[in-house]
Parts: structure tokens; sequence; C-alpha cells
């Protein structure tokens, strides 16, 4: 028999690539459950976009492989947006380098910059994935706990209070996920100071910016941000590109280079009519296109505040992004299971806090990536149901 590699004990299969499937086999039982649990746009980009693709997939020369860098087009598309959208300046020869999608570059940034044994502090609650790729590298995961009572920012005594020797990077996450918390200047301001000095590689992961937030913020907007942080960014949320898979890196050419290393060996660019199609996104569906799709938003966000208030859940009212948390009632003991109760008694699935680690225990997370009409009719099942 052929055991897999040491690394897989460190990690185990995705929350919700297991739960999907047990959503999937319930929909084969003719359960007809309504997934409000994932950040999955399920509206289109804009039809000119789709245009693009189109266009450029049926040129006989758009086939081959395409550099590792991205064509000149979308790197210049990228660094003009972040500099339209956050005031940052950017060269788009070698302080923006595209991906596809920005989880790629969670992977490509750790076996660029860690070692095994290497410390990377990652927050609580978070992207599980930060820990998961810390976890397949060897890398030492060091939790650092974010402060429910100061709008989900670190929590600042603790961690000076953390042993951060050999830590060597540290993710940070504003708009944050899953908390819908902002950043402000200062909290990035803070970020960095800590960061130069402890010496530590400071990246924020920023997909969700433009969702339901009047400010777009970079953390490269900090002067001092050069030489010590990077930023990923996304099409997937802003523009409805999630299953696109384009994504961005940006800051120091040099740390940029080394990323390259990592990701010239692990892809062959990106194909032609999506990079086409990204930089037609970028340069031009923004202003109303963007401020429709918030709209749209921000009427599902009154449907995910209805079935939060309905349950008796706290809601922080100055969240962004794509979903809404909300902190369970405290007559529930436990919040996982009452989870799992709302979907098998209702057919309707809430995230559980739990898997962005243990400081969302008590939390549930409703996305806004579902029709209203269906939110409007788990609603209904819920209160059919005498759930709440």
């Amino acid at each position: 028999m052929l055991l897999p590699a040491n690394r897989l004990r460190a990690v185990e299969e995705y929350y919700f690539s297991r739960k999907l499937a047990e959503i999937r086999q319930m929909n084969e039982h003719g359960c007809d459950v309504i997934n409000m649990g994932i950040g999955s746009p399920d509206l289109p980009p804009h039809a000119d976009v789709i245009d693009q693709l189109l266009q450029t997939a049926v040129l006989p020369d758009s086939h081959a492989y395409q550099s590792y860098t991205g064509i000149p087009e979308l790197r210049q598309a990228m660094a003009n947006w972040y500099r339209r959208i956050y005031g940052v300046e950017l060269s788009e020869k070698n302080q923006i380098l595209p991906l596809m999608g920005s989880k790629e570059g969670i992977m490509h940034i750790s076996m660029a910059f860690l070692n095994p044994g290497d410390g990377v502090l990652v927050p609580n609650p978070g992207y599980p994935t930060y820990a998961s790729v810390a976890n397949l590298l060897h890398a030492r995961t060091v939790s650092y706990p974010l402060d429910e009572h100061n709008n989900w920012e670190p929590d600042w005594h603790a961690l000076q209070n953390i042993d951060l020797q050999g830590v060597k990077l540290m993710w940070v996450n504003y708009p944050n996920m899953p908390t819908g918390a902002n950043a402000s200047e200062k909290l990035f301001e803070r970020l960095v100071q800590f960061a130069l000095e402890h010496h530590i590689l400071l990246v924020n992961d920023n997909p969700y910016s433009l969702i339901l937030n009047p400010i777009p913020k970079s953390i490269l907007q900090n002067p001092e941000a050069a030489t010590v942080a990077l930023e990923l960014n996304s099409l997937s949320k802003s523009h409805n590109m999630a299953g696109w898979r384009v994504g961005m890196l940006a800051g120091r050419a040099d740390y940029l280079q080394y990323v390259l290393q990592v990701k010239s060996n692990m892809d062959s660019g990106m194909f032609l009519g999506i990079q086409k199609a990204a930089a037609y996104a970028l340069q031009h569906c923004n202003g109303a296109w963007q401020e429709n799709l918030n709209r749209v938003y921000t009427g599902r966000r009154e449907f995910a505040l209805q079935i939060a208030r309905y349950l008796g859940c706290q809601i922080s009212e100055n969240q962004v992004g794509m979903f809404v948390w909300m902190k369970a009632p405290n007559h529930i003991a436990d919040v996982p299971q009452w989870a799992d109760e709302i979907l098998h008694q209702s057919n309707v699935f809430i995230t559980p806090g739990f898997i962005f680690g243990t400081a969302g225990n008590r939390y549930l997370r409703i996305s806004l990536c579902c029709k209203p009409e269906r939110m409007n009719e788990a609603l209904q099942r819920l209160q059919k149901s005498g759930i709440g």
C-alpha cells in the first residue's frame, strides 16, 4: 500500500470541501439545501468582460503558453487600478505580479520565504489557508488573537507577549474575513511599525476592499510599508470572477522576484483570453458598475440581518465585505452542533465560525452570495422549523 507524504498529517481536508460534499448528497436526496455558507459570487462579470474573453479565445494564436509575469497590458491595468482605487503608485514592470488567484499567492509567498521551523503569525479568527499552508511546509504556526471588543484588531497586549523568536511572516487580512472588520490608517501604521520592529514580512490579504466599503484601503498606502509589506488582491469578489482565478501580488520588487522563482516552477502562465478580459475589467468595470454591484449586496445584507436577528444573534453594524458575522445567543451551548441542526432541520447551510479558529467558536457567518428570494425562503424555513 502506497502511503501519502508525511506533510498530509499536518492538514485535514478543507472544511468546505467536506461540507459541500455533504450538501450535494442531501440535494441528491431531494433536500434542496439553501447554501449561505460560501463566498463564491453568484453574479456574472460585466458582459463586456466575457466578450473580451470570447474575442481572444477565437484567435488562432491565443492558445500558447504565456509569460509567468503576465502580459504587459494586464500588469499595467493592475498598476493603474491600484493608483485609481488606493492612490498607490506601483511599477508595472516589477512591483506587480499577476497570480492565478490570490490563494495561489499564499502558497507561493510561503514557499519563497519560509524554511521548516520558521514562525508564521496567523490571525485567530482568520482564513484557514494561512495555517494550512504553513503546516504543509513544516513551518511553525503562531496564532495571535484578534480583539472582538476593538473592531477585531490584533490584541496588541497579547501580541507583544508572544515569543517572536524565529517568526518570519505575519498574515493580516483587512477588510477582515470572516469578521467584516475594516482597517483604519492607524491600524495599518501600527502593523507596519510592528513588522519593522521585529523584522517580519507583513502580508495583507485584501480581496474584499471594494465590497460594501465606501473608502477602500491598501496597506501599501503607508509609506513605510514599501520596505516590509506585500499585498495580495483579487478580481474574484470585486469583479465576480472567482472561477477565472485572477489575482495579484503587489509590493517590493526583490520580494516579488523571490515569489516568481517559485511560481515559474509551478505553472506555465495564465490563458491569454483571461488576461485580456481581466485587464478590461480593471480598466472599465468600476464606478457605476461597482456601485450597482454594491446595491445588490446591500439588499441581500438586509435579508441576512433579518435571519441573524431571528436566530437571536448579535451583529456589529459596521461590517464590510460580502459576509455577515454574527455571535450566537448565550443559550446555544454548542454552536457547530447548532449549525448542523439548522442544516438538517431547515435545509439551510450557514457557516459555523469555529473553522476560522477558536476565537470564532461562538460565531456563525452568512454569505451574501445567495439570491434574495432564496435568502427569504431560508428565513421562512427557519421560522417553520422553529429554530431560533
